[in-house]
């Protein structure tokens, strides 16, 4: 437990111009981690100096910051088997406030009114049918054509609650809830492009890979086959390479979602927001 005297008083002194007692008082408010966060808090909203407002909301940051490092570091040390607390955890990067419980009872909303339709007896093909058919008419999910550079296109909470997204943000929300059905559908890593793929292991020998067919999420979840892979690689002028055909890691989705962060505050000039970003992309390319 941390002192609440003792913490006041070092944020009195955050607005102290001697830069070595600054740096010292800084470095211990850091130490505190998240405890400190409500006294902060606190003090910014009755702090006049603007110095000093800025001062707190610095250290607020860099605080959270810290506290999604670790929780990124944690999660793909322990096998990032997870995809919807990977996400969760990028989300909280922008909004770290934000009620994770709420995004996860609309993901659960959404898979129980799938849930509720779906027949025992379905084809792959029919289950997919229906999850197009609650996901993109009755939800009324869609990509962002119009401002597909927004990096809120990558937050799952926004994409849950503006309900547009970009290819990676909705065939992760799709993946999630087909998986949570205990439907087999899986990320696959295109370059320009994020597909899923219906996998069914008992075909291993008669499909590629055990692949039934592959799924657009971006384009309301159009089906299409193997030999519409061959073609937009052969557009991209780009050999064959097995990774751009099977599903990939919960650790090269969440690559992607950095990467297509770091590229949408790139377009933006956020560059302090860029740095951030790569410092989170260096956590999951270590082995």
């Amino acid at each position: 437990m941390i002192n609440p005297t003792e913490v006041n008083s070092l944020i009195r002194l955050l607005d102290d111009p001697d830069g070595e007692i600054f740096e010292h008082v800084h470095q211990k408010l850091l130490s505190y981690g998240s405890e400190a966060i409500e006294y902060l808090e606190q003090a910014w909203e009755q702090a006049f100096d603007s110095v000093q407002q800025e001062r707190i909301a610095n250290l607020v940051h860099e605080i959270q910051f810290d506290i999604v490092k670790k929780d990124l570091q944690l999660w793909h040390q322990s096998g990032a088997f997870d995809l919807l607390q990977g996400v969760l955890i990028i989300n909280r990067y922008q909004y770290p406030d934000l009620d994770e419980q709420k995004v996860i009872n609309q993901i659960e909303g959404i898979k129980r009114d799938i849930w509720i339709q779906m027949m025992n007896e379905a084809s792959p093909a029919e289950q997919v049918k229906l999850i197009n058919h609650v996901f993109y008419n009755i939800y009324g999910f869609s990509g962002n054509t119009a401002n597909h550079q927004d990096p809120q296109n990558s937050y799952l909470s926004q994409v849950l609650e503006t309900k547009k997204g970009n290819q990676i943000s909705l065939a992760i929300i799709y993946s999630i809830i087909a998986q949570k059905l205990d439907i087999p559908i899986y990320g696959v890593n295109l370059p320009q492009h994020f597909i899923l793929a219906y996998l069914d292991d008992s075909l291993q020998s008669e499909f590629e890979g055990g692949i039934l067919f592959y799924i657009n999420a971006f384009n309301k979840g159009f089906i299409f086959g193997r030999r519409d892979v061959d073609m937009f690689l052969k557009q991209l002028n780009l050999k064959f390479d097995k990774q751009f055909y099977e599903p990939c890691s919960n650790t090269d989705i969440i690559k992607r979602v950095l990467r297509n962060l770091i590229s949408a505050y790139e377009h933006l000039g956020s560059s302090e927001k860029v740095d951030e970003l790569n410092e989170l992309l260096a956590i999951v390319e270590t082995p």
